[in-house]
């Protein structure tokens, strides 16, 4: 099944239409009511990730999307797509540590939710904001892709809404994480990295590949992978000629990403980003979506993590939309 539109014209869409203002007062008179009956104080990691049914979905969600966005993955034991966009997810969901709230939803046990939401096919990934729901994407999408539209969805909910999502109690964070066991493609990750340290590029970057064929969500070998790729597009570059062709050409898409690629190789993170981010604003189309897929694959170069690529991805949300 192929992955629907990533964007978020959904989001863009309900902001637009005429309740959400009714919608945000709502959640503000909710989210008052629950500070005054002494709710609302930290939650522990466990609460971000959260199974619901038919009968707790309007606590659960409807009145949890009054504080922080809640994202609904509808999925069945069945379903071999689902086996690999839900621990992603999941993944995701204690990464952005209270920015939204993943509920999951099987489809064979939930057959009313499933009709009332329209799913035609399994896995669909839905948010509901404010009480407001909304489609994000329906099949398995790639994490860079994934995080774009996470990205967006908690924009809009903090900008038109006035969700700041959830404090998580950092105490519980730190009780409940445990020495991690020995992976079972340590091995074949050593070797990508003893491949790297020989210049032996196109060894690392099949290493990596194997492990991400068994393992997609592995995010050493998504790192690993994304930097070895990187070192390879660039090993063979005249550095004076990519810049001097990009300075010629701020309209030719290749000559920027060529320049970007240079940029962030040689540790000019925010150059490499703002060149591609101004390259996204300048060009429509196939040109645009280059330039795009291009900069979330720099952004694993990275990793999610780090600060200048959450400035990227605001930059970049806003020349999209």
């Amino acid at each position: 099944m192929q992955p629907r539109n990533m964007s978020m014209s959904g989001v863009v869409d309900l902001a637009a239409v005429k309740a959400a203002g009714e919608a945000k007062a709502k959640a503000e008179q909710t989210r008052a009511e629950t500070a005054r009956q002494g709710g609302g104080g930290a939650v522990p990691p466990s609460a971000l990730v959260i199974d619901v049914d038919e009968a707790g979905f309007e606590r659960d969600v409807l009145q949890r999307s009054a504080e922080v966005p809640v994202v609904l993955d509808f999925w069945a034991e069945w379903c071999e797509p689902c086996k690999q966009l839900s621990p992603v997810l999941e993944r995701l969901a204690r990464e952005y540590r209270g920015r939204f709230v993943l509920a999951k939803i099987d489809v064979e046990a939930n057959q009313m939710l499933m009709q009332q939401f329209g799913i035609q096919g399994i896995p669909a990934v839905f948010a509901v904001v404010a009480g407001q729901a909304l489609p994000l994407f329906q099949g398995l999408a790639p994490e860079p892709q994934i995080r774009e539209t996470l990205d967006q969805l908690i924009q809009v909910g903090e900008q038109r809404f006035g969700l700041t999502g959830l404090t998580v109690d950092a105490e519980a964070d730190e009780s409940a994480v445990a020495a991690p066991a020995p992976g079972p493609h340590d091995a074949a990750l050593e070797a990508a990295v003893d491949a790297l340290d020989a210049g032996d590029l196109g060894g690392a970057i099949r290493a990596y590949r194997n492990v991400l064929s068994d393992d997609p969500a592995n995010s050493e070998a998504k790192l690993g992978l994304a930097q070895a790729e990187l070192l390879s597009r660039v090993q063979e570059m005249d550095p004076q000629k990519v810049r001097q062709e990009a300075a010629d050409r701020p309209d030719d898409v290749q000559a920027q990403i060529a320049a970007a690629d240079l940029d962030l190789a040689g540790g000019h993170v925010q150059d490499a980003f703002g060149r591609l981010v101004e390259t996204v604003r300048r060009t429509a189309g196939e040109d645009r979506d280059t330039a795009r897929l291009r900069l979330l694959e720099l952004f694993e170069v990275i990793g999610p993590d780090d600060p200048r690529v959450t400035a990227a991805r605001t930059a970049l949300a806003r020349v999209l939309f």
